[in-house]
This record gives structure tokens, sequence and C-alpha cells, in this order.
């Protein structure tokens, strides 16, 4: 087996490289696992470095693939059952997309354009409002939701937000 970074586009790669060296245990077969196309769970101690094993391979991927049309465009979804996590993971994503853009900038690639947004019970009336039309926004590509109310997401006769989830 080779080295798991080379599953990763250039930018992504040598942003972590130059970030962290090398991938953890948890990272390693978090990404062997996903590349191969298997659903993966990651079970690991706190600091093995969970979040981005989970989420630098979407981003690579986003990083990589042409953006679709702009209706279409949330393409990652990550839902948090705790305020205070989503929060955390929208700090956190932050660094390696600016990251991975350096790089590709560095190496004279496409610099890629995603976004993120976040919703919140704390998010205004109006936005909430345009978030069910558009749940992403214009050019978003990953999205950190976290419903005011758990039951009205994914229970029988709440459609709504399903239905805006599937036509994004």
């Amino acid at each position: 087996m080779g080295d798991v970074l080379d599953l990763f586009g250039p930018a992504t790669r040598e942003w972590f490289a130059g970030s962290f060296g090398s991938p953890t245990p948890a990272q390693e077969g978090a990404w062997r696992s996903i590349a191969a196309g298997s659903d993966t769970l990651v079970v690991a101690p706190t600091g093995s470095g969970k979040t981005l094993a989970a989420f630098l391979w979407a981003l690579d991927r986003l990083a990589a693939e042409p953006p679709p049309e702009p209706a279409r465009r949330c393409r990652v979804l990550y839902v948090s059952p705790l305020k205070a996590l989503a929060v955390d993971v929208e700090r956190n994503l932050r660094a390696p997309l600016n990251g991975i853009s350096q790089a590709a900038r560095r190496l004279g690639s496409a610099v890629p354009e995603i976004a993120i947004g976040v919703r919140s019970g704390d998010t205004p009336a109006d936005e909430r409002r345009r978030l069910t039309r558009r749940p992403c926004g214009a050019g978003c590509h990953r999205h950190t939701l976290r419903p005011a109310r758990w039951d009205g997401y994914g229970r029988p006769g709440s459609p709504r937000p399903r239905q805006s989830l599937k036509d994004s």
C-alpha cells in the first residue's frame, strides 16, 4: 500500500503534509476505507484527527471537481446535534479550506471556490426562509445545519426540510 496522502489531489496533499506531516492511524484507516467506497465510522480517542478524517476527503473532492450549476451546489451536508459543535466545525473547516486554496495558488492550480453555510435556531427568520428555498445559498458546497427542532428533520409528516435538501 502506498502513502495514503497519494489518494488526495496535489493542493490537499501539500497543505496536509505542510500542516501535519503525516496522518494519524485513524485518518489513514478512514481515508483508505472512504477511497474504497465503503461506509466509514471513525472511532478513535479525542485529538486523533477524526473531524479532519471525516471532512478532508469531501473537501478534496469538492476542490478537484468542477462546480455544478448554482442551484445544485449543496453537495455536502453535516448535521450537528449541538449548536456549539456546528460552530466549531465551521471554524475548523476554514483552516483546511484556506490552506488548500493557498497551496493551489502556489502550485499554479485552480483555486477551489468552496463556501460554508451555517444555520441554527438563532438564524434570523428571513435567512431561514431563504435557506428553505435554497438550502446552501449561491455557491455553498458545505452546509452545517443545527436544526432548532430535531423532530422536523427525518420524521414522517415533515417533507419540507427533506424535500429542500433533496432538491439542492
